[in-house]
């Protein structure tokens, strides 16, 4: 299984807006929902029921569609597990030396690839750059729907 993590300042310098953790909550909230104005490749975000303290979608990234069980841990931390098989992405918002911040963690496994190996490293590797991309792009929709009232 890869896993890599990536954490950014919430509210680094020179940022148009200072966000809440309340803020940044809600906006975990809202991309649990919908990711597709929250994470540009995405193709699709099915919400396909709702329980206590969680929720269940379909989604599409990329050419590959799958199931994720989302449980929220309020108001810090979003775990989506992909249905089927032991692979989990985590959203969580921490206090740091420096202020809040938004961290990810993605621990996916590639079927028929050797834990370990360098065709597994390669693979996560070349997602690397699509992970990270979605921490700054939750951050600029969170920052636009807080500069409008929304959350």
């Amino acid at each position: 299984m890869f896993i890599l993590s990536h954490a950014v300042e919430i509210n680094p310098p020179g940022a148009s807006i200072a966000l809440t953790v309340g803020q940044v909550w809600a906006g975990l909230v809202l991309k649990a929902e919908d990711a597709l104005p929250f994470v540009p490749a995405m193709r699709r975000c099915d919400l396909l029921e709702r329980g206590a303290g969680c929720l269940r979608r379909a989604i599409s990234f990329g050419d590959q569609d799958f199931e994720e069980q989302v449980t929220f841990y309020a108001p810090r931390l979003v775990r989506f597990d992909r249905v089927g098989s032991d692979d989990f992405i985590l959203n969580i918002i921490s206090d740091s030396a420096v202020g809040l911040l938004l961290s990810f963690t993605f621990a996916i496994s590639f079927p028929g690839v050797a834990d370990g190996s360098e065709e597994e490293h390669a693979r996560g590797e070349a997602m690397r750059e699509a992970y990270v991309g979605a921490v700054a792009a939750t951050l600029a929709k969170v920052r636009e729907l807080a500069s409008h009232g929304e959350i």
